[in-house]
């Protein structure tokens, strides 16, 4: 089945991490045995062979920098300015994937159906379809930015990411959205972007809410009620997003999958995280929509982890294709299996650009 995956960190990956994700996973690990400036070096599962493999033919591809203020303990640039310049470094990076036919820019209604019908994964030179999004809103110096990043293509902004923000206050950390986070909303709104509501604290999430009215999905947001952490959403939270027509991404992080996991210490194998702990997060969603159609995934694969912090069963991003299976498993049929891996998100962006 096809599998729209609405959270990867494409570019960071390519940059940051340096990995040529044209070479296939086998071949990133090699170039990486014995690095070891970060936890997830050798042990990264996604590459563009792989996601073909995989029938990943769509994504959500991130823009990713932060800013952080003098006495921040997060890593980040500077300046604000450092960091916009670091995401028009990504968006360099990803045009030259689509000039090499790796990459295509998915941008409008007429974009999305087109590449519905002419992707095949069988096809080596058959091109991914990724949405632009950015995560964390701190590079964008001034809402007017915005302007010049849709004509980029962005599609989808997320406020927010850790600690608190210039616009709003991310995971652990705890406070609302202020004017400056008013003023970002209208301006998203204008312009029609997607708001990416993974990632905003709980005050942040709730202050948005009440402001804000237009399209809104939450592309890699698992369900408190297993781990409960302020990264994850409440039920509540979850109600209000299926009650506004959004799609919840579920990711494989693996501390956001099973309580106590101690950041390198724990194993997958050891807490024995697969991917049916994913699955009880699709259905714990299905069970409060009622219905199936507001559920996705959103993996957040070689987000900063890999194979040490991923479901145990899942050896490259290819292995999604074990849903299926185990969705049917817990007694979902082939239109709602559909509806998950794919067509939920498919949809939403045919109403949100439609409109």
């Amino acid at each position: 089945m096809l599998i729209f995956d609405a959270h990867l960190d494409l570019s960071m990956n390519a940059l940051e991490w340096n990995r040529d994700l044209r070479w296939t996973v086998d071949e990133i690990r090699k170039s990486e045995a014995g690095m070891d400036d970060k936890p997830d070096r050798a042990k990264n599962t996604v590459s563009f062979e792989a996601m073909r493999r995989g029938n990943i033919g769509l994504c959500v591809a991130t823009q990713i920098a932060r800013y952080v203020k003098r006495d921040s303990t997060l890593p980040g640039w500077n300046s604000p300015q450092q960091a916009w310049a670091q995401t028009q470094g990504q968006l360099a990076w990803y045009r030259e994937m689509e000039k090499e036919g790796y990459l295509k820019s998915i941008r409008d209604i007429q974009d999305l159906e087109t590449h519905l019908k002419t992707w095949d994964n069988s096809k080596a030179d058959s091109a991914i379809g990724y949405i632009l999004s950015l995560e964390g809103a701190d590079s964008i110096v001034t809402p007017d930015y915005l302007d010049q990043a849709w004509e980029q293509g962005l599609r989808a902004i997320g406020p927010a990411h850790y600690g608190p923000g210039t616009y709003a206050h991310g995971t652990d950390s705890v406070g609302g959205i202020g004017t400056k986070g008013k003023d970002l909303l209208k301006k998203i709104a204008s312009l029609g972007l997607i708001l990416d509501a993974t990632h905003l604290c709980d005050q942040s999430f709730w202050e948005t809410m009440k402001i804000y009215d237009g399209p809104v999905w939450a592309s890699h947001n698992n369900c408190r009620t297993f781990v409960n952490h302020n990264r994850q959403f409440s039920d509540e939270q979850m109600e209000e997003l299926i009650q506004r027509k959004a799609v919840i991404g579920i990711a494989l992080d693996a501390w956001m999958m099973v309580p106590n996991w101690v950041r390198g210490v724990s194993t997958p194998k050891q807490m024995n995280v697969t991917l049916d702990l994913m699955v009880n997060n699709i259905d714990h969603i299905c069970q409060l929509a009622g219905n199936s159609s507001h559920v996705g995934i959103g993996t957040d694969l070689d987000g900063a982890f890999g194979k040490e912090q991923c479901p145990d069963d899942l050896e490259t991003i290819a292995d999604l294709q074990i849903l299926p299976q185990k969705l049917e498993q817990k007694g979902y049929d082939a239109k709602d299996i559909e509806n998950i891996l794919s067509t939920n998100f498919i949809n939403f962006l045919r109403r949100t650009w439609s409109s």
